[in-house]
């Protein structure tokens, strides 16, 4: 048989129901004044948590505006927009901190109310209803990793749908698919689009990339219309689709000119994706190039005499030979260890024949040349 728990009444405040006082004080008076000190304290502990949740929920609204701007920033190449890209990560940056100490904030208020005894005022409300100042708390901000790994595996699941979605032109045609596919209407669907256009871009596909772009900003407005309108995205793609078939000049332009931005976004990303994937490219022949001694043939060359040039061209030994005895020595001994190191110079013929293995110096070809002066 279960035991009823008493103790939470030895937590109340009823200072208004006290009747030890001195005979000269008027009692009702005071306990008036108590009362009504008490409501005064009670309202403004009750403000301050209202204050708290206000700035909590501007804030968030704040950041995410400040994160979807993010979104469109890091697809733009130019310098003016990579100078905005800083800025707002610093800004962004800011928000979270806020965010997290008014959430804090309202935490601890909300212990303290848990704590404040009862009294005659909260006694007297109906025990199934109550007052309370925080909102419901949301859920925790999702790391970098946790998106990241939502967005993998809703694409690995819908893929195909995402391009079959990408692919369609008519009006019709797409609200009829997101009809059949409502879970397609959400963020991880207009980042796989994005993708695509820069994958379509890079490919050199420019027509299936606008094809692509043009679905990708349909899904976007999409986005903004619910979150203008605080709705489910699934529940509000029709309207958009109503709005747009039906659209005054004024829309129809917007939507438009946001088409044609992307596109430039775009390019401009597969521009540099291009660039990066040339330098990289660049830098990997450069490695399988090295020499033994660690060295590039290609920028050793380059750097050489043009008379040593032309031996290299010419692949002849017995006019590198003569350049060699023309130059100051320190000089030729420093260009001869540099083209060894790069690889240049691998071995000359007379080596080969004694089955050397080892790298010529510049002491050897300067003996191979004064051989050939005595014969």
């Amino acid at each position: 048989m279960s035991r009823i728990d008493y103790s939470v009444w030895d937590h109340i405040e009823v200072s208004d129901d006290e009747d030890d006082t001195h005979p000269n004080i008027d009692t009702p008076s005071l306990f008036r004044w108590r009362h009504q000190a008490r409501v005064e304290r009670m309202e403004d502990f009750q403000k301050k948590g209202e204050e708290f949740n206000k700035s909590l929920i501007d804030c968030r609204r704040k950041l995410a505006e400040t994160q979807k701007k993010l979104q469109q920033l890091s697809v733009a190449s130019s310098d003016d927009a990579k100078a905005e890209l800083n800025k707002v990560q610093a800004e962004e940056k800011k928000l979270k901190k806020e965010e997290r100490d008014l959430a804090k904030k309202l935490e601890e208020h909300r212990r303290e109310e848990k704590k404040m005894p009862w009294n005659v005022d909260t006694l007297s409300r109906d025990g199934f209803s109550k007052s309370v100042v925080n909102v419901k708390p949301e859920a925790g901000e999702e790391t970098e990793e946790d998106k990241e790994q939502k967005h993998k595996t809703f694409v690995e699941k819908y893929e195909k749908q995402i391009k079959h979605f990408g692919m369609l032109r008519r009006w019709d045609d797409s609200q009829k698919y997101l009809s059949d596919n409502p879970y397609l209407v959400c963020e991880e669907t207009a980042n796989y689009l994005v993708i695509m256009c820069i994958d379509l871009e890079v490919e050199e596909k420019h027509a299936l990339m606008e094809q692509v772009a043009h679905q990708t900003i349909v899904m976007q407005f999409i986005l903004e219309l619910a979150k203008s309108l605080k709705v489910d995205p699934r529940g509000c793609f029709r309207q958009f689709f109503a709005k747009i078939k039906t659209a005054d000049q004024p829309y129809q332009d917007a939507f438009n000119d946001e088409l044609e931005s992307f596109k430039e976004r775009v390019r401009g990303r597969a521009k540099i994706r291009i660039e990066k994937a040339m330098k990289e490219l660049e830098e990997e022949e450069r490695q399988k190039r090295l020499g033994p001694g660690g060295l590039d043939p290609v920028e050793v060359y380059e750097t050489l005499p043009p008379e040593m040039q032309k031996c290299f061209d010419e692949k002849d030994i017995q006019m590198l030979q003569d350049v060699i005895s023309k130059m100051d020595p320190t000089e030729a001994k420093h260009h001869m260890k540099r083209c060894i190191d790069s690889g240049l110079w691998v071995s000359n013929a007379k080596g080969e024949e004694d089955g050397k293995d080892e790298e010529p110096t510049y002491e050897e070809v300067k003996q191979e040349q004064e051989e050939t002066k005595d014969d």
